[in-house]
């Protein structure tokens, strides 16, 4: 009974008390209003997301895969075919070429001529072999109008024997020369006088040398080399040459600086000069020393060095010393296509009797010979590839040589009393004069394929003397062009054609009455075009035949010397070993 009045007391207060806060809220005096909020509208675009071309399901029944299961009904069937073997593809290779070490040619030709080489060479081990060659060339002559013989002949001899160890290589080599050639170029008016006197135009030469060269891997010493030459006439003349060479590279303060070394020496003797019966001598040694730093950096290659030079005069005791430059440079522009290369160097030229008679076989052995000082040979140029067979040369140079050697006309004596048998105006000497040189000269070569290759060179020069009224018997042009061709793998063929321009020379006499006369005469430029055409018979027997001066034009090298016009030679070379 106390329960339920309790609770019925508890509902009575709680319903006054709701009573009591509904009548409060009704007298609230808060007014309600509308409160309107103005914003500008800025559109904004939600960043782009890439809708998933395989969504995800977390779809138990659609994420588990079914397994499937692969039968094969196979049955047996009968078959007779017989699979065959399968073979590697075979690339065809061209046969490798024979090489022989030794070889023998001969030839004959026109004009009596007679062409020969043996070629030797044996290996004695892996580490040496011995080797030489014997060689000889002869024409018995017959150029048209002339009045005296006109053959010549050379021939040579040589052996030698070479080691190649596993820190060094040497060789020494050794041989014999004998030419012979004729001073067929007599003046026109003394023909008469000279076939009365019954000269004996046949002049000759020979040389005997001996020397030797050693190199080294690893080691400061590079390579060494010597070399001696005896040279001398049937005239009475003779000239001693020794030649000493040494390349070093010398440490200086952790860097190398290549230097080479050079001792030349030189003595000769002629019986007379060309206007007295004096001896005629010559003679002195040189010491040179060229020091060479290199600098690298990236297409970039400088040579800095010097080269001195102290000379000593044998014959009359002077002492000098030479101070040239050596400095060279290429710089890569546009890798190989573009490369400019200079340089500006100098030296001291050792003339030689056996030079002059080299270049020119009708020199007299009445020459004063001494060397060359070459101040400076300053040229700069362009090389490079135009494509993957063909490269270029661009070049020019100036050349400022002191007491340059210059080949001109003997002077004719009309005293004919006791001449020589080079003295009818049959001969030539030397002469020394300061000559500047500027010259350009460009040059391509082509190789067009494995088995055809062709050049072409030209060169211009312009001369300033000192003292001589020309640059004697240099050319203002040269050119040239070769060609090398592989037809098959049995004929192949080739032609050199070569241009020469003018040249100055000077026709000098002394009249006993008349007195001194001189004319300058202007050599004709000349164009001599040789070729030859072969066929190999086997690997060892080859046949040519060869077509010289083609032109068939008996032009003059030197004043009063026509060449023979064209020649035909034809001849076989078999190769063969031991």
């Amino acid at each position: 009974m106390r329960k339920h009045t309790k609770y019925f007391l508890l509902a009575i207060v709680t319903l006054s008390i709701t009573s009591v806060f509904s009548q409060n809220r009704k007298n609230d005096t808060i007014n309600t209003g509308v409160i309107d909020v103005v914003k500008p509208y800025t559109p904004s675009i939600s960043d782009a997301f890439k809708v998933k071309e395989i969504p995800s399901l977390d779809d138990e029944e659609t994420a588990t895969k079914k397994e499937i299961k692969y039968n094969i009904f196979s049955f047996p069937v009968a078959s007779t075919f017989t699979p065959a073997k399968g073979k590697a593809a075979v690339v065809e290779k061209a046969k490798p070429v024979k090489l022989y070490d030794n070889y023998a040619t001969l030839g004959v030709g026109t004009y009596t001529t007679i062409l020969g080489e043996v070629y030797l060479n044996h290996a004695i081990s892996r580490t040496e072999s011995v080797g030489g060659y014997v060689s000889h060339h002869s024409s018995q002559g017959g150029i048209d109008g002339l009045a005296f013989d006109d053959n010549f002949s050379t021939t040579k001899i040589n052996a030698n024997y070479s080691s190649r160890l596993r820190d060094l290589a040497w060789n020494v080599e050794g041989g014999f020369q004998q030419q012979m050639y004729n001073w067929y170029g007599v003046e026109e008016g003394l023909i008469s006088l000279a076939q009365s006197s019954n000269i004996d135009e046949e002049h000759s030469f020979y040389s005997a040398h001996f020397g030797g060269d050693i190199s080294f891997e690893n080691t400061y010493i590079n390579s060494g080399s010597f070399f001696f030459r005896r040279f001398g006439d049937n005239q009475g003349s003779g000239e001693n040459r020794f030649i000493a060479k040494a390349k070093i590279d010398i440490p200086i303060n952790g860097e190398e600086i290549s230097t080479d070394f050079k001792f030349d020496y030189i003595n000769g003797t002629f019986d007379r000069s060309n206007t007295s019966n004096n001896e005629l001598r010559h003679g002195n040694f040189q010491i040179s020393v060229s020091p060479t730093y290199q600098l690298k950096e990236d297409d970039l290659t400088v040579n800095l060095g010097v080269s001195v030079s102290y000379l000593r005069d044998s014959e009359t005791k002077d002492n000098n010393i030479y101070l040239y430059p050596n400095i060279t440079a290429t710089y890569r522009l546009v890798n190989d296509v573009l490369i400019a290369y200079g340089g500006i160097q100098g030296e001291l030229i050792q003339n030689s009797y056996h030079d002059f008679a080299t270049e020119n076989s009708f020199v007299s052995p009445t020459l004063a010979v001494m060397p060359t000082d070459q101040q400076y040979n300053a040229y700069i140029g362009l090389k490079g590839k135009l494509s993957s067979n063909m490269s270029y040369n661009i070049s020019g140079r100036y050349l400022a040589d002191r007491s340059k050697a210059l080949f001109r006309h003997n002077t004719t004596f009309f005293d004919f009393t006791n001449a020589e048998n080079y003295q009818y105006g049959n001969s030539f000497g030397i002469v020394y004069d300061d000559v500047d040189t500027f010259g350009v000269a460009g040059e391509i070569n082509v190789d067009v394929n494995r088995n055809f290759k062709l050049g072409l060179k030209a060169e211009y020069f312009k001369y300033t003397t000192d003292t001589e009224a020309e640059a004697w018997n240099l050319p203002d042009v040269k050119g040239s062009l070769f060609l090398d061709y592989q037809i098959n793998e049995h004929w192949f063929a080739g032609a050199n054609l070569i241009y020469v321009g003018e040249r100055k020379d000077l026709l000098s006499i002394i009249d006993p009455f008349t007195g001194p006369a001189s004319t300058l005469i202007t050599l004709d430029s000349y164009f001599d075009a040789n070729a030859h055409l072969g066929y190999h018979i086997n690997d060892k027997i080859s046949v040519f035949a060869k077509a010289n001066n083609i032109s068939n034009k008996a032009y003059e090298r030197w004043f009063n010397y026509p060449v023979q016009s064209i020649q035909f030679l034809a001849g076989a070379t078999f190769k063969f070993d031991f």
